[in-house]
């Protein structure tokens, strides 16, 4: 039950407090920016602060609620935390309350409480030690459809996986509700690198690649952009991108897959450290 409950915590937190780095990236930016964009971004600043001060969700779009899950391979409640992920989306989605987001592809029914099929989405990765870590990422439906899985010809090498990244975000305009942090999975299989481009998303804004070279790939996707004007909601302005992250795996010599995950604004997230004794910390 403590599992359940700290769980269901996260993810009201996630819901309705943005994380302090992502509120100030929004204030740097709303002040570089004038105009519309200004504008845009003093509403978005307002709501953050309303949703925090009345415990509501910061947008109605809550999200689907997806987890990266850590697990220490000595980690003793193994089974107890598999079964509490779900029961907690389940108390979340009642108390907070969370939009009902899980609808079947075919009929369109919606259970009402955010799980189903795959639902909660959740990606289990062994690591050694006994306690866990839980990644808390809500994704909402506008930022997703603005994802995308591009297989390049490796030949195009560093150059044509940066014009991908920033002819589809560039592309996708205002849909995702700009500005955005755009998570980049480069190698791997197909399925790979959208999910490594998710993993990308999980670090701190502004935490570059401890590898030079991939932080500098971060940081001039990241000036490419944000040249594009898009803006602000699409409006125009300084501000497309608050950050890019990119992750990497080894790829078979004939294939160079690129995952792009754009998250909106609202970069809602929360983290759950699990020890092996029992005690337990829910953060930002």
């Amino acid at each position: 039950m403590e599992l359940v409950e700290a769980l269901a915590e996260a993810l009201a937190r996630a819901a309705t407090i943005l994380p302090e780095e992502v509120v100030q990236a929004l204030k740097e930016a709303r002040d570089r920016e004038e105009g519309p964009a200004r504008v845009q971004l003093e509403a978005i600043l307002k709501n953050v602060e309303m949703a925090k001060a009345g415990k509501l969700p910061i947008c109605q779009d809550t999200g689907t609620p997806t987890f990266f899950v850590r697990f220490g391979l000595d980690f003793p409640r193994l089974k107890e935390l598999v079964e509490a992920i779900p029961q907690a989306v389940r108390k979340a989605t009642r108390e907070v309350p969370l939009r009902p987001n899980t609808v079947h592809p075919f009929t369109g029914k919606n259970p009402g409480d955010n799980t189903g099929q795959y639902i909660p989405a959740i990606t289990w990765e062994p690591v050694p030690g006994d306690s866990v870590e839980i990644y808390v990422l809500p994704k909402g439906g506008g930022s997703e459809n603005c994802c995308a899985l591009r297989m390049l010809p490796p030949g195009v090498g560093l150059r044509g996986i940066k014009e991908t990244v920033v002819e589809h975000v560039v592309g996708c305009g205002g849909l995702p509700c700009p500005p955005t942090i755009v998570g980049v999975g480069i190698g791997g299989g197909a399925d790979l690198a959208l999910k490594l481009g998710k993993i990308a998303l999980l670090r701190p804004l502004k935490k570059r690649h401890l590898e030079p070279e991939v932080a500098a790939l971060e940081e001039e996707l990241e000036q490419l952009i944000n040249a594009s004007g898009v803006g602000p909601m699409g409006l125009g302005g300084k501000t497309t991108v608050l950050s890019v992250h990119v992750e990497y795996a080894h790829r078979h010599p004939a294939s160079l897959p690129v995952g792009i995950v754009v998250q909106c604004w609202a970069h809602r997230r929360a983290t759950v450290h699990i020890n092996a004794d029992g005690s337990i910390a829910v953060s930002q």
